[in-house]
């Protein structure tokens, strides 16, 4: 039932029966029709235009041949995930290459030349968060029946929006990024502009990739915390919330004190650099089945109120 303070939400032909979400969004709602049938409306469904089934999960998806699923260009959603997915690949290219020196000494590939692919990666990064951003912002309002923004914007502002607040915050970390890999391709700094050009953005990226990581796993799971394994989108928020925990762990290692970084904390940093860009190609792969949820029935029937504990 809606508590204090929730905003009552109606709509030509509906009632807003039920409103919750992690404090102080929130990310489910349930309408209810005149003749009692009901719309169950997710925050995250809503903003990438997907129709889901909340109780199945993302069985609906799964079960679709997976072949169906790689190749969607008329999906934004399909395109985030693909974009994300070259992004991540070449994390992961230039953190197994950084870790394993004896690969590429023969190919002639020197840290300046594996940072260039770190930054080549970062590119993708933020092409694929401005457009999931893109899309948060152009998406209407958290009703049934309503349908895109009557006129499109850049970037919008929509700070009590879970969805939105999390693709502006990822955005801004991929910029961040963006400038931290490019600094990283120049030779010869030394420890305090090591720390100031590269260590500092990338510490503010990861920081804000982990923010944003754990905005948008709330939405999915309408409370702080969550277990629903059978949940495509679930599983989405997930593996990137802990792709954006690597990350975070990566830049606490990678600082440089004035003598120098050791081995082992720029191999540190470097592994949970390889553990992150995984996470979110695995992430990334997953937006494609999940992008199959556009044509799948919404959650149409019969509502009703939970149960009280006693």
């Amino acid at each position: 039932m809606l508590e204090a303070g929730q905003q009552q939400v109606t709509e030509p032909g509906y009632q807003c029966v039920d409103a919750d979400g992690p404090w102080p969004f929130v990310t489910r709602r349930v309408f209810q029709a005149a003749d009692h049938a009901s719309r169950i409306w997710s925050s995250r469904h809503h903003r990438k235009g997907l129709r889901h089934r909340e109780r199945e999960g993302g069985r609906d998806a799964m079960a679709r041949p997976i072949w169906r699923c790689l190749w969607m260009p008329s999906h934004l959603n399909w395109w985030i995930g693909a974009v994300f997915a070259i992004g991540s690949l070449l994390f992961v290219v230039g953190s197994a290459l950084s870790l394993a020196p004896a690969l590429f000494s023969s190919r002639a590939l020197d840290s300046t030349r594996i940072n260039v692919i770190f930054f080549a990666g970062s590119i993708p990064f933020t092409i694929a968060a401005y457009l999931q951003l893109f899309q948060a912002a152009n998406v209407g309002d958290f009703l049934p029946n309503d349908g895109p923004a009557d006129r499109l914007v850049l970037l919008g502002w929509r700070p009590h929006d879970a969805g939105w607040l999390s693709s502006a915050l990822q955005f801004i970390g991929t910029l961040l990024f963006n400038f931290n890999t490019y600094d990283a391709m120049r030779p010869s700094l030394n420890w305090l502009h090591q720390d100031l050009e590269i260590w500092v953005p990338d510490f503010a990226g990861s920081v804000l990739f982990l923010l944003s990581g754990y905005l948008a796993y709330i939405e999915i799971c309408h409370a702080h915390w969550a277990w629903k394994p059978s949940d495509i989108s679930w599983w989405v928020a997930f593996i990137n919330l802990l792709g954006c925990l690597g990350f975070m762990i990566s830049a606490l290692f990678a600082f440089v004190p004035p003598l120098g970084s050791s081995v082992v904390s720029a191999s540190l940093a470097t592994a949970f650099t390889l553990q992150g860009a995984l996470c979110f190609l695995i992430g990334a792969f997953l937006l494609l089945p999940e992008a199959a949820l556009k044509n799948a029935p919404s959650n149409v029937g019969q509502w009703k109120p939970p149960e009280r504990k006693r």
